[in-house]
């Protein structure tokens, strides 16, 4: 195809804003024209015409350097794969017009052998949106992705090319999230501070309410409160651009994912603590809860059920309580899954809240769908909570909603799982017990179980849990007399010489008191059998009358 490198002058006339071209006096100039480039591309599917044209070079050596290359990668496609010329002539047409540099020759041949796209002018926000459109999952999880795009990865790297994210990029990413963490939380204690320093003026008198009404002001031109990004929150960012990554690298758009090696901040669950005496003590004082996971004890889970005995939904925070059930699975629970007659219930399906609405689902992973045994008093519960539903659904009649759950609102239909925590946690502080979540009722049934010598496996089949490491590592809070039964079993297990000794002595010792008490016992009966014998004498000295 033809091609060919020209001289060419910029120059205009000053009249009538005419390039002068080769009229140009300084033409002949060595340094005075620049050179360009022109190369015919295989025509478009309609038989128009394309071509490569470039310009701007300080001399013909470097244009002619370029149109070869050009040249090469035409070169590349076989002339019998006319699949393989189209892609090349389109990306060469789309660097002409764009201005953008060629791309390397053998990238571009390794590309066009792959598959691929021979440039990557594919953005990381555009990825990222085709992704998303085609993920098929439930809507919670869709939400969340569409979170971690949009607040996080759309801003920090949304525009870099796809082909040339790198691991740098990333790190640049968290760095920022982290700066803007403390900015965040600089602002939030700033408008703290107006806010509980308005809360002190006086709203009495012309003066005060002027000084109200100025403070008001500046605390709206602050930034609102707001949340900061925590530690899971950065790990559930790197996870959601992970995944998809490694989706780009499946259809071969690229084939090295950066996320999979940035390093941030690891993100450490809260351990399970049980509300001890000591702990509630402080509690009380202080109002502060010594974790985000508490876990009442048997005593004090015990006192909650009494609390809420005549509560509607009594038999769900008794499930909960025994069986570990998570709210979702609670609140989704279908009669046609729970056998009464034979002690079981069937986890099969969840209600799941997205934002403030609620769907329908299914487990989230395999091992959520479990059989889950029932002791004779949560059946006895149970029976008695169908007793009051049917008659609940009598009272309502037409109106009531058949939904068929085993916990329902009062006509019958879905029980919002929001709604559900709300409730839960206005009964835990009507009956004075310290504080805990809804979830952690399910903690406490993982850890009663435990404690009660459960197999582990069967604890973490119990609650669903896919590995039993999950069980051990979260839900198993050691309760007091329970760590302190294991402490002395492994002590007993040690001999150790000062204990032996200890031991000794206090053989010698209760051996010594005993005899002591021996021989104090065996003066006394010498004292009373003297005792006995005078008194018979004198009663044979008595003259009879």
């Amino acid at each position: 195809m033809k091609g060919s490198t020209y001289r060419r002058c910029s120059c205009r006339d000053p009249k009538t804003g005419k390039e002068l071209g080769t009229s140009c006096p300084k033409r002949n100039s060595r340094n005075h024209c620049t050179y360009s480039i022109r190369q015919e591309l295989p025509p478009r599917e309609d038989g128009s015409r394309r071509s490569f044209a470039r310009g701007g070079y300080d001399s013909r050596k470097a244009a002619q350097a370029d149109l070869d290359h050009v040249r090469a990668l035409l070169g590349l496609a076989e002339s019998d794969d006319p699949e393989g010329t189209e892609l090349i002539a389109a990306m060469l047409a789309e660097v002409s017009s764009e201005k953008t540099p060629l791309p390397d020759v053998e990238e571009t041949r390794r590309r066009l052998n792959a598959g691929q796209d021979l440039i990557g002018s594919l953005t990381v926000s555009e990825w990222l949106d085709r992704w998303l459109a085609g993920k098929r999952i439930r809507k919670s999880g869709l939400s969340r992705y569409e979170t971690d795009i949009r607040v996080h990865l759309k801003p920090h790297i949304g525009h870099r090319r796809l082909d040339r994210l790198r691991v740098s990029h990333l790190s640049e990413m968290f760095t920022e999230i982290r700066d803007a963490n403390a900015q965040i939380l600089e602002d939030s204690a700033q408008r703290r501070a107006a806010i509980d320093e308005l809360a002190t003026v006086p709203w009495k008198g012309a003066e005060n309410r002027a000084r109200r009404k100025a403070m008001k002001a500046a605390i709206d031109e602050m930034p609102a409160f707001r949340r900061i990004t925590g530690p899971a929150t950065r790990l559930h960012v790197k996870a959601t651009l992970r995944a998809a990554l490694n989706d780009a690298i499946g259809q071969q758009i690229i084939t090295f994912n950066p996320a999979a090696h940035v390093e941030i901040d690891p993100a450490r669950k809260p351990k399970a603590l049980v509300w001890t005496d000591e702990r509630v003590a402080k509690w009380e004082q202080t109002g502060e809860k010594p974790s985000p996971v508490m876990v009442w004890t048997p005593q004090q889970t015990g006192a909650f059920l009494d609390f809420v005995a005549d509560d509607r939904l009594y038999a769900m925070w008794h499930l909960i309580a025994f069986r570990g059930l998570r709210r979702g699975e609670a609140c989704g629970q279908p009669w046609s899954e729970t056998n009464l007659d034979t002690h079981s219930l069937t986890v099969s399906s969840q209600l799941v809240q997205d934002g403030w609405e609620v769907e329908a689902s299914d487990p989230k992973t395999d091992s959520g769908y479990r059989v889950v045994a029932l002791d004779d008093d949560t059946v006895n519960v149970l029976k008695r909570h169908r007793e009051r539903q049917d008659a609940d659904r009598k009272e309502w009649g037409s109106a009531w909603v058949a939904t068929g759950h085993v916990f329902t609102q009062e006509d019958g239909s879905w029980l919002h799982p929001g709604k559900v925590t709300d409730l839960f946690e206005r009964l835990v502080a009507a009956s004075g017990l310290p504080p805990i979540r809804l979830h952690d009722l399910r903690h406490g049934a993982a850890t009663l179980m435990l404690a009660a010598d459960i197999d582990i496996k069967i604890v973490s089949d119990t609650l669903g849990h896919s590995d039993t490491r999950i069980t051990r590592d979260i839900y198993q809070s050691v309760l007091p007399q329970v760590g302190k039964n294991a402490a002395e079993a492994t002590a007993k297990l040690v001999p150790l010489q000062r204990k032996a000794e200890a031991e000794k002595a206090a053989r010698k010792a209760a051996k010594a008191a005993k005899k002591a008490r021996t021989k104090k016992n065996g003066k006394g009966n010498d004292k009373a059998k003297a005792q006995a014998k005078a008194k018979k004498k004198a009663k044979r000295r008595k003259p009879e009358k």
